[in-house]
């Protein structure tokens, strides 16, 4: 039977890569909107994710932190324990897969941790899963994708969820491997599965590798920002709060099999949206540094979001000019932050990927 709505926002959820960008800001949500709803948050603590993000749920009795990794089963094994013992029950109700390797540039540079994180480590959280499922315990798992899975799209289309699937990236290839585990889980055990996928995500505590709050970070820096190519790339833009809210919805309110593609509705290229922060920063075009495009640079990315709006009552709410202009008052409150999370690992890998000669 079908988990209701009522049931999920009473239970409790096991929330793989709480840490991250995206994880971090479902957390802060469901924490503050639920009040009945206990939280395990699972994170490997990768390069890219950063504790402060869940600093306001420490201390709270529904709220517990694992250290893990999603592709290691004892790992899982001991979030899904961290579940029972904070539940009183056997487990996780709801299991949300945020985790991932997530930046295509890097996957370009060595792809094995994508296949890692991106499709084995869902396997691994498929099959622990799969066991409580049989127990009756879990009735929901929702696996976080990305719109980068189909791939090139050509205008005036907008991909829906139906369309075939069409990889350009390492990242993207991993993503899409996890799933296709996930539809297969559904297919072959009647698993309680939902997809999600999403445009381009920005906002506050969005980690610096990443184009708005890098190029946002060197304007302030005074430095020039790198445009690949000709900079004519379309994206489509989501807040993550947006997103976050999106994705809860599809938790309590989706149905078990199906794909729901979120997204801003703000479909910009990359040249005009870099004008828009050397606005911001107080900048002119002389702060544009033109630089070699990426191998397999998608050239537009384009999402429907119709479905997710008709059956689960979601809408977006922020527009770009105001999520830009929040997102770039909060990196300049946040220097600190900034500071803290530039470590040198970080500052080699950007100085051999992006440095502007």
């Amino acid at each position: 039977m079908a988990a209701t709505e009522q049931e999920l926002a009473r239970g409790t959820w096991l929330v793989t890569g709480g840490c991250g960008f995206i994880g971090s800001e479902f957390l802060r949500q469901a924490h503050r909107a639920l009040p009945d709803v206990r939280l395990v948050n699972l994170d490997s603590l990768s390069y890219a994710a950063s504790p402060d993000r869940v600093a306001e749920l420490e201390g709270s009795p529904r709220y517990r932190f694992v250290k893990g990794d999603i592709s290691r089963p004892a790992d899982v094994d001991a979030a899904m324990t961290a579940c029972a013992q904070l539940s009183g029950a056997g487990g996780p109700t709801a299991l949300i897969n945020f985790a991932a390797e997530s930046h295509v540039d890097r996957s370009l540079f060595t792809g094995m941790p994508f296949v890692m994180a991106n499709t084995l480590g869902v396997q691994v959280l498929l099959e622990a899963g799969r066991k409580f499922v049989e127990k009756g315990v879990l009735k929901r798992f929702l696996q976080v994708s990305t719109d980068e899975v189909y791939g090139d799209v050509h205008e005036p289309h907008r991909s829906v969820e139906t369309d075939p699937i069409h990889t350009s990236s390492p990242y993207s290839a991993s993503k899409a491997g996890g799933e296709l585990l996930v539809q297969a889980f559904v297919r072959s055990f009647k698993f309680p599965a939902i997809v999600t996928r999403c445009s381009n995500n920005y906002g506050p505590w969005h980690w610096p590798e990443k184009m708005i709050p890098l190029f946002i970070m060197r304007l302030l820096q005074g430095k020039k920002v790198p445009v690949y190519g000709d900079g004519m790339q379309k994206r489509d833009w989501i807040h993550v709060e947006d997103h976050a809210a999106g994705i809860m919805a599809a938790l309590l309110r989706g149905q078990d099999g199906e794909i729901y593609n979120f997204d801003g509705e703000i479909e910009i290229d990359n040249l005009s949206l870099t004008r828009k922060l050397l606005s911001l920063a107080q900048r002119d075009e002389s702060f544009i540094e033109y630089v070699k495009d990426r191998p397999g640079h998608d050239r537009r990315y384009a999402l429907d979001s119709a479905k997710a709006q008709r059956e689960l009552g979601w809408r977006q709410k922020w527009t770009l000019e105001a999520g830009l202009r929040q997102t770039f008052d909060w990196f300049v409150a946040h220097k600190s932050w900034l500071d803290k999370v530039l470590n040198e690992e970080y500052q080699s890998y950007y100085k051999q990927q992006y440095e502007v000669r």
